[in-house]
């Protein structure tokens, strides 16, 4: 019923459904780009109207009582960006513990116009060895879900240059706040 729901409401708002018709068990999903905190509205009806049953993850403070409840039942997964936590091994041990296993993750870690992608997806799905979905809300094209399944080489150049070619002319809320696809470290 609640995928039903999402779906006519994101119908309702003018919004179409993409997907590839083959969805794996246990795959990572980046979430580009993320501009706005409306994203995590449409995020969440996109996820639903799709039947996804996936974990996302979040900085910790908006995790505080009693909005953490609700956010951890809608599937949050609280990040505490200010110390290393081991957040990459753990999600690699999550992936290893469930068959099925789906995990979004904003791979520039905040809304902010970055100088590039922070590499922890990556080195999660390489790890994990799971397929990466790249999830999209496209406000100037009102589409909005998953553009492609992709199976990382662990070349990480070529990876990112093919994850940017699906994102070309794909925008966020605010355009202007999107990142460049590139890894972080190399960002001039």
């Amino acid at each position: 019923m609640l995928q039903s729901l999402a779906y006519l409401i994101l119908k309702t708002l003018g919004w179409r459904l993409v997907e590839p018709d083959e969805r794996p068990g246990r795959v990572l999903i980046i979430g580009y780009p993320h501009t706005s905190n409306w994203d995590a509205l449409y995020g969440l009806l996109v996820g639903l109207a799709l039947g996804l049953r996936a974990n996302w993850a979040a900085k910790d403070n908006l995790f505080f009582w009693p909005l953490g409840l609700l956010l951890r039942w809608l599937g949050g997964i609280p990040v505490n960006r200010r110390q290393r936590t081991g957040f990459v091994e753990q999600m690699v041990g999550r992936f290893a513990h469930h068959e099925r296993c789906q995990l979004i993750i904003a791979p520039e870690g905040t809304r902010r116009r970055t100088k590039g992608w922070k590499t922890g997806f990556y080195r999660i799905a390489l790890t994990a060895e799971v397929p990466i979905g790249l999830g999209c809300i496209d406000y100037a094209r009102r589409e909005a879900g998953i553009l492609a399944y992709l199976t990382l080489t662990g070349d990480p150049e070529i990876d990112i240059a093919t994850i940017a070619g699906y994102y070309t002319n794909r925008s966020g809320k605010r355009p202007e706040l999107a990142s460049p696809i590139r890894w972080l470290d190399q960002a001039q």
